[in-house]
């Protein structure tokens, strides 16, 4: 038996026998020993290939690869080089740049490798141990050892060790959720042959690795291990799937671009005017350098990563883990979010929904007596209070009141079980009067059983009109995505001779409707979405009807339903054109998943992917940003995703993007503020130069300006609460910078201002106060003054795009508690002499302060006027018209 041979053959299409020739395999007696270990040398263990890791040192080198972080580099080498041929020992500028910068490569490694963390949870998702034939004997071994052709004994509760081919089946059920996204348990017959082309959730005579054994017992022969199982499939994928920029890494890189551009052309400006004027070129040099290295927001970088993982705290108390900290500003970006059906949109969890017979729904004590019989009619124990058995017989047991008590007083003579074939069971109870038969199973088959029914109320003849009623309401109840049982019963004298004795006679009870059903609050939060600009977008592996009813019920367009079997035969162009339109997507396997992501994000579209299986870890990791389950969740997909909501709410999602939004909101006002400060303090130096001008500030106050009264409130920003508008706005483009929609001229004009009253103070204290005007420490006291304080006045202008005067201008509180803290270290630093001394300052008389205080509060008046009367941007950066629509949404 070749490798080749156990790759390429479809085992679920053979007959048993066929593939136990082809595997050179024995029902009765397994492998010999001696060709067992033959195999598992040609075929290796039964385990998941382990991907090359990186090295910590890797990893820590590649966080130094963002343009951003190149220019601090660049920065603090021109920074430490300027100072040593000037011959001074000031090399605060460049520690604090190559500080800034270990700090974000630590917290980056720190994030790093989920690919390697996926892999990893699916190994442990394989059963350690396996129940196997050898030798004739049956032996326990580690599931490493398995090979193809090794006959496998499973019961209820085992995981499978490896992909089977059923050879001997009883009542088995597998629950394959996590690999297929169905929510019931799948039935299994090893009698059947499937297909060629039958995907895995419809191939009813094989099991898959990783799967569970929900009830029943059977034989399987080992098709396949390691890496050619079906979850070896899914970690190839894993292994070769590349995890996409996030929108703010690729928006801040653009941005360091920009700001690299701008360093770049201040410094050969400047250059060239100072050859012009026939300054010493060295000196020139160094101006031009230090005023470029003044440009570059040090602390841009690090007041990024701190308001991310503020972001990352708040979302945490709302029950949203961050596992990647760019994950925050992703989620806000996103403009189409793929969430998997069962456990995510629904409870995965089978419940009662509906109760009817020929005459139209029961009442509540007609139901309750149907339901009773139904639940006598199953395989449920209790055990300490909890329901043992399948996931539908639980669910028809859980809607019966004393159910405890019902089931204590059940006496079974004897059962004929449930089988894929017949598709009904039956019990036979013993009573004082005889023998009660009970039966449920598929209604058009337990109908053809039957003489009689009930129907409102009252016992008639089954006739054919009665018949069609209820067949009628069958149907009605299957076209709401129902799973449907009819249950029948009869009384007998004597314990009935044969199975077909049993089940015929019977008088038809009514119907049961079961269904997996939505979240309460889902329904909500996918309206908040669409509200939002976003798309929700359903992809399941469950049947068309019942993803179409869910998603019509949930406010998902539901007009158009797209199955695997569809997406298999189409090309990548044409399922380009399907995403636009169709919004679910039925029985598709994990590749089929991650197409679909991956087409949306050709368009260009950020994605978020939910879910909670195996199948979704692939489209998780390769979506912009992918959400897992924290409590139904397989650790497999929390370690691929971005981010895990701890309570399996999907409505969490709108909270996150919410959050998300806001971050990227005030990040954008930070980078407004630092920048526009910056381009202030600039203009302030440049201008003094070019008019031969003493120097306003010097080297020390400088520093002072860029570390204390610009980071403070920059960090106090990245904390402002969410505005209400932010989920009434459409998302950001993907191509959209920082800069976008106008606030890079924002920032040019308000530095410009800031710069115009720095000017204004120094000019004003040299000519009125200053004996010296070559000396003017009166003059640079003030300029340094109102420099500072009118940013930090400037900081509540960046709250809102809109006019904060009288709306709630001092909401955020740590931006109040800077502000205070800000001023109280600038006036301290002219008013406390040994302070004064050390930075060059004077103290300032009243009138000067005055002077100060009114320059200061400019800004605040200048911004409120604009605001008011022209109108401002927007704050998240979008376009204010409506945003183009490329997707048809129903109203």
């Amino acid at each position: 038996m070749s490798k080749q041979t156990t790759e390429n053959t479809a085992f679920h299409a053979m007959d048993a026998a066929e593939v136990l020739r082809i595997l050179k395999s024995d029902r009765e007696s397994g492998l010999r020993t001696a060709d067992a270990e033959a195999r598992l040398q040609k075929y290796g263990p039964n385990a998941l290939k382990k991907g090359r890791k990186k090295t910590i040192l890797q990893r820590f080198i590649l966080q130094f690869g963002d343009f951003m972080v190149l220019i601090l580099l660049g920065a603090a080498a021109v920074s430490f080089a300027t100072s040593c041929l000037q011959g001074e020992a000031d090399f605060a500028d460049t520690l604090l740049i190559l500080g800034i910068v270990m700090a974000n490569a630590l917290i980056g490694t720190v994030q790093e490798a989920k690919a390697e963390h996926a892999l990893e949870a699916l190994r442990t998702m394989s059963a350690p141990h396996a129940s196997v034939l050898r030798d004739g004997k049956r032996a326990v071994l580690t599931s490493e050892a398995l090979v193809p052709g090794d006959i496998v004994l499973l019961k209820t509760g085992d995981v499978v060790p490896a992909d089977l081919r059923l050879l001997e089946s009883t009542q088995l059920y597998a629950e394959e959720s996590a690999l297929t996204g169905e929510s019931v348990p799948a039935a299994k017959s090893a009698g059947a042959v499937c297909a060629e082309k039958t995907g895995a959730a419809e191939r009813e005579n094989m099991l898959f690795s990783g799967t569970g054994v929900a009830s029943g017992h059977g034989v399987g022969v080992v098709t396949a291990t390691g890496m050619e199982t079906e979850m070896g499939r899914i970690a190839a994928m894993l292994g070769e799937e590349e995890t996409p920029d996030t929108p703010l890494k690729a928006r801040l890189r653009k941005t360091g671009k920009v700001i690299g551009l701008l360093v770049v052309l201040i410094c050969a400006v400047i250059f060239v005017i100072g050859l012009i004027q026939r300054v010493n070129p060295l000196e020139m040099f160094m101006i031009a350098i230090s005023l470029a290295v003044a440009a570059i927001p040090e602390g841009l970088p690090a007041v990024v990563t701190i308001v991310l993982a503020l972001g990352v705290r708040r979302m945490a108390a709302k029950r949203a883990i961050i596992r990647h900290l760019q994950a925050v500003e992703t989620l806000g970006s996103c403009q189409v979010i793929c969430s998997d059906k069962t456990g995510t949109l629904t409870q995965n969890r089978m419940t009662v929904v509906r109760c009817a017979d020929g005459a139209g729904l029961l009442e509540t004590e007609a139901a309750g007596n149907m339901l009773a019989a139904a639940a006598l009619c199953t395989t449920v124990e209790l055990e300490n209070g909890r329901l043992i058995g399948a996931p539908t017989e639980t669910a028809i047991a859980a809607a019966v009141p004393e159910l405890e008590k019902l089931l204590a007083g059940r006496v079974k003579a004897a059962e004929i079980p449930f089988t894929s074939e017949r598709k009904r069971m039956t019990v036979i109870l013993r009573t004082e009067n005889g023998y009660r038969v009970i039966v449920k199973g598929a209604p058009d088959l337990i109908l053809q059983r039957c003489t009689a029914a009930k129907s409102g109320g009252q016992t008639l003849p089954l006739s054919g009109d009665l018949r069609g009623r209820i067949l009628a309401r069958n149907a009605e109840m299957a076209r709401d995505a129902l799973r449907v049982l009819a249950v029948a019963e009869k009384q007998t004298d004597a314990l009935p001779g044969s199975d077909d004795e049993a089940e015929s006679g019977l008088t038809f009870l009514g119907l049961i409707g079961l269904e997996d059903p939505p979240r309460p609050e889902a329904k909500q939060a996918v309206l908040e979405c669409r509200a939002a600009g976003i798309r929700p977008v359903m992809i399941t592996g469950d049947q068309p009807s019942t993803a179409a009813a869910i998603a019509g019920r949930l406010g998902i367009d539901a007009e158009k339903v797209t199955t695997g079997a569809e997406l298999e035969a189409m090309s990548d162009e044409k399922l380009l054109a399907s995403v636009k339109t169709c919004s679910v997507f039925a029985r598709v396997s994990p590749a089929h998943k991650l197409r679909i992501v991956k087409a949306f994000r050709r368009l260009r579209l950020v994605t978020a992917m939910t879910g909670d299986g195996v199948n979704d870890a692939p489209a998780l990791k390769a979506a912009d940003i992918g959400c897992a389950m924290g409590r139904s969740g397989t650790e497999v997909a929390k370690n691929a995703a971005d981010m895990v909501l701890t309570d399996d709410n999907f409505a969490t999602i709108v909270s996150a993007v919410r959050e998300g939004r806001t971050v990227y909101r005030n990040i954008r006002k930070t980078i407004h503020f630092l920048m526009s400060c910056n381009v202030g303090e600039i203009l302030v130096v440049l201008t003094a130069f070019l008019m031969h001008a003493p120097a306003p500030l010097l080297p020390a106050q400088l520093l002072w300006v860029n570390l204390v009264t610009d980071s403070l409130p920059a960090l106090a920003l990245g904390g402002d609460p969410p505005q209400d508008d932010v989920m009434q706005a459409p998302p950001n483009p993907q191509d959209n910078t920082v800069f976008s929609n106008g606030l890079g001229f924002s920032m040019a004009v308000e530095g410009m201002m800031i710069g115009a009253l720095s000017l204004l103070a120094f000019s004003a204290g040299r000519a009125l106060f200053d004996t010296d005007p070559a000396s003017p420490v009166v003059g640079r006291t003030m300029a340094f003054a109102v420099l500072s304080l009118s940013q930090l006045v400037h900081s509540f202008n960046m709250r809102s795009a809109k006019p904060v005067l009288g709306r709630g201008m001092l909401k955020n509180r740590w931006l109040n508690l800077s502000f205070l803290v800000c001023t109280a270290l600038m006036v301290g630093v002219i008013v406390f002499p040994p302070a004064a001394a050390l930075f060059g300052t004077a103290a300032l008389t009243l009138p000067q302060w005055g002077i100060v205080a009114a320059l200061s509060l400019m800004p605040l008046a200048l911004c409120e006027i604009e605001k008011r009367f022209l109108g401002g941007r927007r704050d998240d950066g979008a376009e204010k018209k409506p945003a183009r629509r490329i997707f048809r949404h129903r109203a």
